[in-house]
């Protein structure tokens, strides 16, 4: 499963092959095997597991590499920060879209009323 995770995340993010992706690669596998629910396996999600772990992988990636600052101007300063945060969070909301029928549900729970 890790090699499908790591060529896929290769593939989508249009990156080289690093111990840093293969590291984080698994961690998103061990991430969203935690969050499945009782009883499901990562084999019974078909392509949307695999699929949702490159994309957690990636968004890590994105946050690893965001150095903040991308330029700098001193004349009528101007600084511009990079976007890594912004991907990595849409990267991670898709994984968790895609993967949602198989997750547990973190949502709000509405149990009762005093009144």
């Amino acid at each position: 499963m890790d090699e499908t995770v790591l060529t896929l995340a290769m593939t989508l993010g249009k990156v080289e092959e690093s111990e840093q992706l293969k590291a984080l690669c698994c961690a998103a596998r061990e991430e969203l095997e935690s969050l499945l629910r009782p009883g499901m396996t990562p084999e019974e999600c078909g392509g949307a597991f695999p699929l949702a772990a490159a994309w957690m992988a990636l968004a890590a990636l994105a946050v690893a590499g965001d150095d903040g600052v991308v330029s700098f101007t001193a004349g009528d300063v101007s600084v511009r920060q990079g976007g890594g945060g912004d991907r990595a969070a849409a990267l991670r909301m898709q994984a968790r879209q895609v993967m949602r029928p198989y997750l547990l549900d973190g949502g709000f729970s509405f149990r009762s009323v005093k009144g």
